[in-house]
């Protein structure tokens, strides 16, 4: 069993994949966005590829926790995804506040330049998303 993070952008679409254990998350792409259409296309195409069993999707509420235009905007493509999926195949809603500034943090912590972490900002929120859904379903079990 797998599953596929996703960082939904205006422009990209940063994914991250677990281990076969679904113990921890791993950067896996950067997607171009190219329509909620398309872009469900591409995600299809992964969830076949690795076998994924769950798809994750970060929700950026607003901080009152309030579905603001961001949200609403994911939440179209997720519910693209979500017909595009196979049945068999979950699709699961994650509090993503805060995870590109987590990310950013994270990256300056590591000294990791300007430049880099434009190119791995949305495989890192990515990476957190999942690995905050995970960790909350290991405790729930």
């Amino acid at each position: 069993m797998r599953a596929l993070g996703l960082d939904v952008g205006a422009k990209t679409i940063g994914v991250a994949l677990t281990d076969e254990a679904e113990i921890a998350a791993h950067p896996l792409t950067v997607l171009d966005r190219a329509g909620n259409l398309d872009d469900a296309s591409a995600i299809l195409a992964l969830v076949t590829e690795h076998g994924v069993t769950d798809v994750v999707v970060g929700i950026p509420y607003d901080l009152s926790g309030q579905i603001g235009h961001r949200a609403r905007r994911v939440l179209e493509f997720a519910k693209a995804l979500r017909a595009a999926l196979d049945p068999a195949v979950e699709l699961h809603e994650q509090d993503e506040r805060f995870t590109t500034r987590e990310a950013e943090r994270v990256m300056i912590e590591a000294d990791v330049s300007r430049s880099k972490r434009r190119d791995v900002i949305d495989q890192q929120a990515a990476i957190l998303i999942l690995q905050g859904w995970l960790d909350a379903r290991r405790s729930t079990k």
